[in-house]
């Protein structure tokens, strides 16, 4: 129906919406994603700036004075890769949040500047499942991988320059390769064994640099959701630590199986309300002793399907169950799902 000023009204569990207010809600929830987005992004400045400032402290006092021993520039290592799996936990956050405002762009607000103006079919579905059931967008060892990258790389760099050239210039210019293992030591450890503890670091950074490379999990703003890039599309895998998984590939991942006396209004509510058909399955041709109905749904729609049956059948009752599996394999799911399309 219309309201008299020409503005479409659409009924959602009793409540009447108006198209102005949900366009209205819309552009709130943009503006609200993009201060979140940039307020976690600015938290990433902070922290490449405390690197920064404390490996300025930590080289000026290693050079400050001959005698100063070279573990202070060690020490600063191991601190700026604290800094770094701070700021890559920062990261993943702002990846959150930059997941639903590119979302918007470019499945709402692009595709309404192209003809035939009509958005993406199923952004309002994964919009709405990662509000309900928020996850982070990207693993620990991608984001690490990124930040080490783009900012820490050069960062570790001046960290083992200046290492070396305290090791080989302060307080003297080393003459042999004896001389480089006794400043080398720490403490009761031997010069060798720090010199291997650097190595190995630093080419466990080379490795975690190199190898993370090719994880494009996450896309946001660096890497486009269209075009060539494979490695973009296939299906994230799950972090056992976070939960990360990758989003939705279905409009309808699950099937609501609804049974009830008052089968016929159901469906027609049913038609009335989510613009598709319900399967019937008959008791007469299955194994079952109850007329059932089958509707494959997302997890938006469940309240909606609840509050139908409830309102047609008292005693009616409504099974949700993942559909991954079943809606390839059976003739009947399948045929619901076609018809949902």
């Amino acid at each position: 129906m219309q309201h008299e000023d020409g503005d479409a009204i659409w009924t959602y569990q009793g409540t009447q919406l108006r198209t102005s207010d949900v366009t209205t809600a819309m552009v709130h929830l943009y503006r609200a994603e993009v201060t979140r987005a940039n307020s976690w992004r600015s938290r990433l400045d902070v922290t490449t700036n405390w690197a920064i400032i404390s490996i300025a402290a930590a080289v000026s006092f290693a050079f400050s004075q001959p005698e100063t021993h070279h573990s202070v520039i060690i020490l600063n290592t191991l601190l700026t890769t604290v800094f770094l799996f701070i700021e890559a936990r920062r990261y993943r956050y702002y990846e959150l949040w930059s997941y639903r405002v590119r979302l918007m762009e470019t499945d709402f607000y692009a595709a309404l500047l192209v003809p035939p103006y009509t958005p993406d079919a199923e952004w309002a579905t994964k919009l709405a499942e990662n509000l309900l059931n928020p996850q982070f967008t990207i693993s620990i060892w991608e984001a690490v991988g990124r930040r080490l990258r783009r900012n820490y790389v050069w960062i570790y760099l001046i960290l083992l320059t200046a290492w070396l050239a305290k090791l080989l210039l302060y307080p003297a210019s080393i003459e042999s390769w004896e001389q480089i293992i006794v400043r080398a030591h720490m403490g009761t450890i031997p010069g060798w064994l720090v010199i291997t503890i650097v190595v190995v670091f630093y080419a466990l950074l080379v490795g975690v640099a190199l190898l993370t490379r090719r994880l494009r999990q996450a896309t946001g703003e660096i890497f486009p959701r269209y075009g060539t890039n494979e490695a973009a599309k296939k299906p994230a895998a799950v972090d056992p630590q976070m939960q990360v998984q990758a989003p939705p590939t279905k409009t309808h991942p699950l099937l609501a199986v609804v049974t009830a006396e008052q089968l016929d209004p159901i469906a027609a509510g049913i038609q009335a309300q989510f613009k598709r058909a319900a399967t019937r399955l008959d008791p007469n041709n299955t194994t079952g002793t109850q007329a059932t109905l089958l509707l494959p749904v997302n997890v938006t729609e469940i309240p909606t399907l609840k509050a139908l049956v409830k309102e047609l059948d008292a005693q009616g009752v409504v099974v949700v169950i993942p559909a991954d599996e079943v809606f390839f394999h059976s003739a009947v799911i399948e045929k619901a799902g076609q018809g949902s399309s």
